[in-house]
């Protein structure tokens, strides 16, 4: 969870946050203060853990590569 804080001093946890243009600023939808401004966190350090557990997924990526493969070879013979 990540902790949002706003400049009148209100704290809030937001698991889950959906990211919007407001007023040409990106901000999070879940976190709009009682003042009606929009919180501010501190990003954490490192890149998000993805993790795709999809089987169909690891089969294309393969075909995909040996057919690469197989232009690469045909050019340069």
């Amino acid at each position: 969870m990540t902790l949002y804080t706003c400049e009148c001093g209100n704290t809030m946890e937001i698991g889950k946050a959906t990211i919007v243009l407001r007023d040409k600023k990106w901000v999070c939808k879940e976190a709009q203060c009682s003042c009606g401004k929009y919180m501010d966190s501190k990003p954490t350090d490192g890149m998000p853990n993805l993790k795709r557990t999809e089987p169909t997924l690891s089969i294309k990526r393969d075909k995909l590569w040996e057919g690469a493969t197989e232009k690469i070879r045909s050019k340069t013979e």
